[in-house]
């Protein structure tokens, strides 16, 4: 059983954490202050970045099984600058991002991907394909798991989002990316997540779009739809928003209930935002239609597009056109990769 040796990524109170199962012979480099991480299944490419996160040895080790290996891509499709490595950005298990950058060219925007599963099931290896589609374009791609509602409440799921946002941007020069220039692209639930995370405060340092691809945006929507009358689908998410409530129902808990609306958190300084829905699906357009209208009062613009069908979350992003639609929406606020 290999030896996980845990080192501060950051600075103060706040610091997050970078794991690596480590051969012996790496030991002595993390103890030395060695930017620590995961290595991915697959033999990592010779070039490596000039400069590392700081880093702090730690007070303690301890011995645990390996956590999964991230999904590198083919060989044949990895460009001879890349890296790609698991970084813990907080201390539970599912507080881990898989990130995948280029070391040579200019500094890179990111993309964020974050998956669907009820807010209480998935994983952030269902979304490799996705992640690398985007690499391949030649942005940094950050593919994140967060606390389940099996671990912890909202707005937990938020807050893992804004960590891992927060941990990139920290150590953008040893990532060879552009702190100022990312956008959150989320998967049904994951979707939420992004649009929580463009509308928290007055908008968000260097985020410059979110894309929504089945967001249930709207989980008091949700928790009405989900009634005796609703679909199985409508039911399970009305279940699944009580779950991240905490167990609590929107009479019980309004401002809970409210924290997780995002139309109700729409301010002049949020990104723009991109959402799709199939016609027939059970996260219903109008979701996102009304976080459009909110988005509007504040002059903030957010386009919604209805695809006919009933395909949701990633099958709807595979269907014809849409990801090329979605990836035509975030290159346009991005901006083209130099290669």
């Amino acid at each position: 059983m290999a030896t996980a040796v845990r080192t501060a990524l950051g600075m103060g109170a706040a610091a997050l954490t970078a794991l690596m199962i480590a051969p012996p012979d790496a030991q002595a480099a993390v103890s030395a202050g060695a930017p620590v991480h995961r290595p991915s299944a697959s033999p990592a490419p010779s070039a490596a970045p000039s400069a590392a996160p700081s880093a702090s040895s730690p007070a303690s080790a301890r011995t645990s099984p390996p956590p999964s290996s991230p999904a590198s891509p083919s060989p044949s499709l990895t460009p001879s600058d890349a890296l790609i490595r698991t970084y813990a950005y907080g201390s539970h298990a599912r507080q881990t991002m898989d990130v995948w950058w280029h070391t040579a060219g200019p500094r890179r925007p990111a993309v964020f991907v974050i998956h669907g599963g009820w807010w209480s099931a998935g994983d952030k290896k269902d979304m490799t394909s996705i992640s690398r589609g985007y690499f391949q374009l030649g942005y940094t791609v950050v593919n994140l798991d967060y606390r389940l509602t099996g671990d912890a409440a909202w707005p937990a799921q938020r807050t893992d989002v804004l960590s891992a946002v927060s941990a990139l941007r920290r150590h953008a020069a040893f990532f060879h990316t552009d702190p100022n220039r990312y956008v959150l692209v989320g998967f049904s639930a994951g979707g939420h997540l992004a649009a929580a995370v463009g509308a928290y405060g007055d908008g968000r340092p260097g985020l410059r779009g979110v894309v929504g691809i089945s967001p249930p945006v709207s989980p008091l929507s949700a928790f009405a739809d989900g009634s005796a009358f609703g679909s199985k689908e409508q039911q399970k998410l009305r279940k699944a928003a009580i779950k991240l409530a905490g167990g609590c129902t929107p009479a019980k808990c309004p401002r809970i209930w409210s924290s997780m609306e995002v139309p109700f958190h729409a301010s002049a300084g949020d990104p723009p935002m991109l959402a799709l829905h199939s016609s027939e699906e059970f996260v219903p357009p109008y979701q996102s239609e009304m976080l459009a209208e909110s988005l509007a009062s504040v002059g903030v613009r957010m386009t919604v597009r209805t695809m006919a069908g009933t395909q949701h979350s990633s099958s709807l992003y595979r269907e014809p056109g849409v990801t090329e639609t979605v990836q035509a929406w975030i290159t346009a606020r991005l901006g083209r990769v130099a290669e």
